[in-house]
């Protein structure tokens, strides 16, 4: 059974102390696939790089999953089901969840799908112009610079282009041949 709106925010409330706590600040948290194939994704940045390295996401996967285990055990279950949870950093074409993305990646290319349409348009691609009083503007590639309520943005993410990459410190792969991913159920049974 995949969560409601209401069980991830009480999610969240859980897991953003524990980001901060270890000084990252969350990205996204979301529950993607079905069934027993469900994973609890979560993106977080070090704010001093906009990246998570190997290491810091293994800190941040054990901080949360002890978390979730103490709360489950004080008042039950939280997520029905078996889960895997995936902790990542946003990458260099990340999505735009929060406000201060908009105005941290202006000057950079990105693509907006709108929850309503803005004339005939659903879909926006183009140079992302800023932010101001909760309206993001865009230079779309067909329509010109469009200003965008944040609540009528469904989903945005970066487009990977050679600017953004020049902008974008490069990650630190050490300890990637040690990570090792962990099945809530499983961990639950040792």
């Amino acid at each position: 059974m995949e969560p409601r709106l209401a069980d991830l925010t009480r999610l969240i409330t859980i897991i953003e102390p524990e980001a901060d706590a270890l000084g990252f600040e969350l990205v996204r948290v979301r529950m993607i696939g079905s069934g027993e194939e469900r994973t609890l994704q979560i993106m977080a940045e070090d704010p001093a790089t906009g990246q998570l390295i190997m290491n810091q996401c293994a800190t941040l996967s054990r901080a949360i999953s002890n978390r979730i285990d103490a709360v489950e055990e004080e008042e039950g279950e939280l997520i029905e089901g078996a889960y895997m949870l995936e902790v990542s950093s946003p990458g260099i074409d990340r999505p735009l969840t929060r406000a201060k993305d908009y105005a941290n990646w202006a000057g950079h290319e990105a693509k907006i799908s709108l929850v309503e349409k803005i004339g005939d348009l659903r879909r926006l691609k183009g140079e992302l112009l800023g932010i101001e009083d909760e309206v993001v503007t865009i230079r779309d590639k067909k329509a010109g610079d469009i200003a965008v309520p944040l609540a009528n943005i469904h989903s945005a993410q970066l487009e990977l282009t050679d600017k953004l990459i020049a902008a974008t410190l490069p990650l630190d792969a050490e300890g990637a041949d040690e990570f090792e991913e962990i099945n809530e159920e499983e961990e639950a049974s040792n």
